[in-house]
């Protein structure tokens, strides 16, 4: 199975915006130069969070940015990942064994095939798990991992400069790449 890239820039920045003060947000601009990516591409998938899957609020205007909808401790890795990817399985049985030459009734094929069988079980493994770990969980993770600090600190100073409150003055300026 092979999720899309921006899986992992989705689950960063949600994690990143779990530390904003109440009521401010971080402009898309911003959360692409944090993590070194396309504004654009990381756009399309902010967009995702927040249509109508309700993991991210969007508030518009020059001040405007993305927040958590939802307390981080509310928000699973599965959440994110069927936002982005979908709801279909990864596996998708196409009964190729009742295709071929000299095909069998259909009475044979009652039952799904052993390999379908298999993969949907390790499909709900795969997403059991996803939903078991909150964004929540995946920051205390960080945080247990980061011996010295640097990369706590860094997301702080980070989310010190560049976190907006709408209707506030003016937000620092980004350079565009």
């Amino acid at each position: 199975m092979k999720l899309g890239e921006g899986v992992e820039q989705a689950i960063h920045c949600v994690a990143l915006l779990s530390g904003l003060e109440p009521g401010a947000v971080v402009s898309a601009a911003a959360l692409a130069a944090f993590h070194g990516v396309s504004v654009s591409y990381l756009l399309k998938h902010l967009q995702a969070l927040s249509s109508s899957t309700g993991l991210l609020e969007t508030v518009p205007g020059p001040r405007g940015g993305y927040r958590l909808a939802r307390p981080a401790s509310a928000i699973s890795l599965l959440d994110i990942v069927l936002a982005l990817e979908g709801l279909a399985p990864a596996f998708r049985c196409a009964e190729i064994r009742q295709r071929g030459p000299d095909p069998l009734p259909g009475r044979y094929f009652a039952k799904p095939c052993g390999i379908a069988a298999a993969m949907l079980k390790a499909e709900r493994a795969y997403r059991a798990e996803l939903a078991r770990v909150t964004i929540a969980d995946v920051v205390a993770g960080l945080a247990a991992e980061d011996s010295d600090g640097a990369i706590a600190a860094r997301g702080c100073a980070f989310l010190t400069l560049h976190q907006r409150r709408p209707g506030q003055g003016a937000a620092p300026a980004l350079k565009e790449t």
